[in-house]
């Protein structure tokens, strides 16, 4: 993986992040909290779906997004207890 490969998965991270905690009831953890889940996120992401959304940039942020707010939701669970 090369440098630049490196910054489009983080800022696809970022951008899902900030997606996710606008979807997500409650907006989330906050700006920055948001743009580091969206990046673990995108990991969880591409983990559970591999590709399903498709291989191109939109394919990656859907991935990203929805395992963001798979973890953000987690979080929420954890954080109400």
């Amino acid at each position: 993986m090369d440098i630049m490969s490196v910054l489009i998965f983080l800022a696809i991270g970022a951008v899902a992040g900030w997606l996710a905690g606008l979807i997500f009831k409650g907006g989330g953890f906050g700006l920055l909290w948001n743009i580091i889940i969206g990046i673990v996120g995108g990991i969880i992401g591409g983990w559970l779906f591999g590709g399903f959304f498709g291989e191109g940039m939109l394919g990656g942020i859907v991935t990203a997004v929805l395992g963001a707010i798979i973890l953000l939701w987690i979080a929420s669970m954890v954080n109400k207890k």
